[in-house]
């Protein structure tokens, strides 16, 4: 960590090193636009944890331009103590307080703000559709101004630096975009005049805070949509902008209808966006920030060594572990909990209203799952090798316990050694290699290929048991199910059955069904998705499904919703339509992927002998590894 570890100046702001968290919805915001003692909590510990800076998250300018109703303000003077408050909790951890200020345009459902959102031009968000209200040149004068307010009471409030947010499909970067930008006025039309907006921005905000105070630009610098902005094309807007008063550039990518390239998934590589800020960085005389997938501090330090960037963003590798600079300078790389890019976060934040991390079960829970030491040291035994068992396993004996984990196979890591078969889900074994790093550590007796029974359990008289035997494939009642040509996923994950081509079909179009008709299909078989649903991956986050349909439909893989599957021959699966006409499909294998039922009977036979038992993640029901992995800390917390 040589290069990572270097200091920087931006003005009067001095970094201790070139790691920066940047601007990140954390959804622990009040619904009146108050911080909440979890609001502060979670910037602090990330503050403790060692970055140079954190950004905190966007910061509406005005009450129409606010994404939801979680979303921090700064439009009024009533919302200064709690953003005060903020700054100093940051600046007394040793880290430099920043904020983000942001419009969000189009971009927000009217149900929101009880109006017709603003844009540039009569375009709906992509996503979001309904009415816009296009601008007006007296609408724009007022934004600018709210623009410049927002800055005073940053600056008032004790933030050492300001991040103007002009990417992601907000109404900056709409201007900015002929994707979202068709006036023909004078902020439309060529570079010049699109840019004019943030340009005019830009200098409101510099006047505000004098020629001092260190200010940043967060731009996309590419939409991937006709039209949009391209890499080149933010190269000639940043040399407009860049003169008004800028310090620094944060390069991002994507917007509404891109949202896979805001928030990268697995699918995409470490640094997916380093190339383009490096051509930035080229092209201009002020420092770069970059972000997008870097949450491997060796790669960080390599971006440094070879100047490809001034500072590393690291957004989601400090949600999944926020001591991560810490103990990337102390040389404890494999004690990082590092982000796997599997988009929870994002996933639980649309569909749940809250931030939850697969591989951070303490994010949002920052002030409620703090781990103390036991008051008691207890013997516990723990059945299962899987991601709860393990996490259960390394809680428990961090806490003081005296631990024993038994695993009926040769190998700890349950459903997680199968999940990371596909090539696009190779991150995974990023958790499996923290969990099992931290039971080397912790030192753990662990019991391989030992199925453990009622009687050795009574046996070994332990004070508590925490059951984590996961689940087992379901197999739907249709005839010729116990066929020889049919087979489970993870049969084909852990190799017990080989495929080499043929002509394949995939019951169920579920995540894990998605997933294997993907993977098959990149080997070379003709891949049929059947399933029951009008839609297939309902459970699948949003940008991650986007690359996996992408992926399907490049492959050809053909997609039946809305039909079941009758029976099944020695060479043909007979399915019906949601009408009940029928046909045939000849196959060679038939993959059934219809879910998991909990394998649960030997909780029940120790709950009945009146044992201390727990019972965790698959075994209550079958979901994911975030269930699993959360479950098995509040349970080891309780112990």
């Amino acid at each position: 960590m040589q290069y990572l570890f270097t200091s920087f100046s931006i003005k009067n702001c001095h970094f201790k090193n070139r790691i920066v968290m940047p601007g990140l919805a954390s959804f622990l915001i009040e619904n009146d636009g108050a911080y909440s003692e979890k609001t502060i909590e979670h910037y602090r510990l990330r503050a403790s944890g060692g970055p140079a800076m954190i950004i905190m998250e966007a910061h509406g300018v005005a009450p129409e331009g606010v994404v939801s109703n979680h979303q921090a303000r700064i439009y009024d003077d009533r919302f200064i103590k709690d953003i005060s408050r903020a700054a100093a909790v940051i600046k007394n951890e040793g880290c430099i307080p920043a904020i983000q200020i942001h419009h969000a345009g189009r971009q927000v459902p009217s149900r929101v703000i009880n109006r017709k959102p603003f844009a540039p031009s009569d375009l709906p968000c992509p996503s979001i559709k309904g009415e816009v209200e296009p601008l007006s040149i007296k609408g724009i004068e007022k934004i600018i101004t709210q623009f410049g307010d927002a800055a005073e009471r940053a600056k008032a409030a004790g933030f050492e630096l300001i991040e103007i947010h002009g990417a992601h499909g907000y109404l900056i970067n709409q201007f900015l975009s002929g994707f979202s930008n068709v006036r023909e006025d004078e902020y439309g039309g060529t570079i010049n005049k699109r840019s004019r907006f943030a340009r005019d921005i830009i200098r409101e905000v510099r006047k505000r805070v004098g020629q001092d105070f260190p200010l940043s630009f967060k731009i996309s610098a590419q939409e991937f949509v006709p039209d949009g902005l391209t890499t080149e094309e933010s190269i000639e807007i940043l040399k407009l902008l860049i003169p008004e008063g800028l310090d620094v550039i944060q390069v991002s990518a994507g917007n509404d209808a891109t949202p896979e390239w805001i928030c990268q998934s697995m699918f995409m590589k470490q640094a997916c966006l380093i190339e383009s800020a490096e051509k930035i960085k080229s092209a201009i005389d002020i420092p770069v920030m970059v972000v997008g997938r870097i949450n491997d501090p060796v790669i960080a330090d390599k971006i440094i060594k070879e100047k490809r960037a001034d500072l590393i963003c690291m957004g989601r590798g400090l949600l999944a572990d926020p001591e991560l600079p810490k103990k990337a300078k102390a040389g404890r790389l494999d004690d990082i909990r590092k982000c796997i890019a599997c988009n929870t976060c994002m996933q639980s934040i649309f569909r749940n209203g809250k931030i939850e991390c697969l591989v951070n079960p303490t994010l949002g829970r920052e002030n409620e799952l703090v781990f103390q030491p036991a008051v008691r040291p207890k013997n516990v035994l723990i059945v299962g090798g899987g991601p709860g068992g393990l996490n259960a396993a390394h809680i428990t004996s961090k806490r003081g316990h005296f631990v024993d984990l038994y695993e009926k196979n040769n190998q700890l890591g349950g459903q997680l050694l199968y999940a990371i078969k596909p090539y696009f889900k190779k991150e995974l074994s990023l958790l499996l290699d923290y969990l099992l790093f931290q039971i080397e550590k912790e030192n753990i007796n662990c019991h391989l290929n030992h199925e453990i029974t009622l009687k050795e359990i009574i046996d070994l008289n332990p004070d508590a048991v925490i059951i984590a035997t996961g689940s087992i494939p379901y197999m739907p009642p249709i005839q010729g199910i116990n066929s020889q040509n049919v087979i489970t996923v993870p049969e084909i994950l852990n190799m017990a059955v080989t495929i080499n081509g043929g002509n394949i079909v995939v019951l169920g179009g579920g995540s894990s069904g998605c997933e294997i008709a993907l993977d098959l299909s990149n080997k070379g078989c003709s891949v049929t998705i059947v399933e029951q649903l009008p839609r297939i991956g309902s459970q699948i986050e949003a940008a991650t499904k986007k690359m996996i349909i992408k992926g399907l439909k490049e492959n050809r893989v053909k997609i039946l919703t809305e039909h079941t599957l009758k029976e099944i021959t020695d060479d043909r699966v007979y399915v019906a339509d949601k009408n009940n006409n029928q046909f045939s499909i000849e196959f060679d294998k038939l993959v059934v992927s219809t879910g998991n039922i909990p394998d649960n009977k030997l909780y029940n036979d120790l709950k009945n002998k009146g044992i201390e038992v727990y019972l965790l993640g698959d075994c209550i029901q079958a979901r994911g590894a975030k269930e699993a992995i959360y479950e098995a800390a509040v349970i080891s917390n309780k112990i």
